[in-house]
């Protein structure tokens, strides 16, 4: 039994017992409780032998002030003891002078009030009975909850370790996305994503692809798996056509002002509330905190986002020569809307594009723009490292 705590003031003090109304007191050969509540509380009840005692928990009782000792008129009780049983929860203990059994226990609430009784009754039992009826019963209310599995907060790298990059390959499976001349965006899109993922690797860099093989994964999927990989970056790979106009070269995304408001709407309506911020559990938040929550990450995460950008129109510049007109754009695809993972979505080039096409499929270009998307991210991770070390101190 827990000693009656010497520390009223870190009560919660969700009710309290109104001395008043309240009575313990033989009733013929039965022992009748009635404590009155300011408000219901979660409660349980049960008996502990050597020594016999009923033991009532609540969920949380300020017993500040209350003389339950003043209510008592029986000789069936030896002792009375109360106080705090750990955070949030407080405990009646009554020593038993006699084996006693519970023959009813309920709490009975007002309606006009809000208040409520805790109403009990005890009957004479034998100590072989009142020994085997022992025992704290199971509760998943009362009980300490084993701590849940939490990943440790995601903390941005400062290049003390491997970077963590998540490929996004367009389309797949049954959204092919851009076709012309017998290739589809999906298929030229994964090719390329494996490349790059392999030299990323050689690079010394984490990589995980949001898709191995020409199947179909959501929007919303692909940004899960970033989240559920600790992605330091998330990068979308396309090859759009145009279905008037020319175009043709490599521009690099990044999600747009007028987008993210958007985006943030979105998310926090269709997102597990576990998907919206890493290391955050959202599910007990309303959609206004959530937002107030994402629109605080992406502050952060958008300059980010917009130096990635920079640097892979450079790489890409660098490496290739291939850029489209206005190789840095800004829009609201829906890849981008991680608000706490650096975003960009980059496109190759356009299967409209006869020049692009022979780009695409050309093994040494290829291997070409894969380089220059490595090099701007190694000198972006080594930029952001630096950063990241200067706001820690």
């Amino acid at each position: 039994m827990p000693a009656a705590s010497s520390e009223p003031a870190q009560l919660t003090a969700l009710a309290r017992i109104d001395t008043e109304t309240s009575r313990i007191a033989d009733f013929g050969p039965d022992l009748q409780f009635e404590l009155a509540l300011s408000q219901p509380v979660p409660w349980r009840v049960f008996t502990l032998s050597d020594p016999r005692r009923l033991v009532v928990d609540f969920g949380e009782v300020d017993f500040t002030g209350s003389d339950l000792a003043g209510i008592v008129a029986s000789d069936c009780i030896a002792d009375l003891s109360h106080g705090r049983m750990r955070d949030g929860w407080s405990r009646l203990v009554v020593t038993l002078a006699e084996p006693m059994a519970i023959e009813t226990a309920g709490l009975v609430i007002a309606e006009s009030t809000g208040r409520a009784v805790l109403k009990l009754s005890l009957a004479p039992s034998t100590e072989k009975a009142f020994d085997a009826a022992a025992g704290a019963p199971e509760s998943g209310l009362f009980a300490l909850p084993e701590p849940a599995a939490m990943d440790a907060p995601l903390t941005r790298q400062k290049g003390d370790r491997p970077l963590r990059v998540v490929l996004d390959p367009g389309h797949g499976g049954i959204d092919p996305g851009a076709m012309a001349e017998g290739l589809t965006e999906a298929d030229v899109i994964l090719g390329i994503a494996h490349e790059l993922g392999d030299a990323l690797r050689e690079a010394g860099h984490e990589v995980t692809l949001t898709r191995e093989d020409d199947s179909f994964v959501s929007l919303e999927r692909r940004v899960s798996i970033a989240r559920a990989a600790r992605a330091d970056l998330f990068m979308s790979l396309h090859a759009d056509a145009l279905t008037e106009g020319r175009a043709s070269g490599a521009s690099v995304y990044t999600l747009s002002d007028r987008a993210s408001d958007v985006a943030s709407q979105k998310l926090a309506e269709r997102h597990d509330r576990s998907d919206l911020l890493a290391g955050l559990d959202l599910h007990s938040h309303d959609d206004e905190v959530a937002l107030v929550l994402m629109d605080l990450a992406r502050r952060d995460t958008a300059p980010r986002s917009d130096r990635l950008a920079a640097r892979l129109v450079d790489g890409l510049a660098s490496y290739t020569g291939d850029l489209h007109k206005r190789p840095r754009l800004q829009a609201g695809f829906s890849v981008l809307k991680a608000p706490d993972i650096p975003s960009v979505l980059v496109e190759l080039g356009f299967l409209s594009s006869a020049r692009d096409r022979v780009n695409l499929t050309d093994p040494e270009w290829r291997a070409q723009a894969v380089a220059g998307i490595v090099h701007a991210v190694d000198a972006w991770a080594a930029e952001d490292a630096v950063e990241a070390r200067g706001l820690r101190q």
